[in-house]
């Protein structure tokens, strides 16, 4: 099963879509507009929904250039 990191090496302000997009095996840019067009509809929900889930997922080790299933 794979887990959940925060992006080290795809990361533009967080790593936090890059880390979502790594572990749903699609791109993260898909997934940055998904946050930026529902932040817009939703009063900033979203928001504050990301900087709530980049301070409880975690970085991704050190070390380790691309995701795997061996954590």
């Amino acid at each position: 099963m794979k887990k959940l990191f925060r992006s080290t090496t795809d990361s533009k302000l967080t790593g936090l879509c890059g880390g979502i997009g790594n572990w749903l095996g699609i791109d993260p840019t898909i997934i940055r507009l998904l946050v930026i067009f529902a932040s817009l509809f939703s009063c900033g929900a979203v928001i504050l929904a990301y900087f709530i889930a980049t301070l409880v997922v975690p970085k991704a080790p050190h070390g380790n250039f691309g995701f795997s299933d061996n954590y």
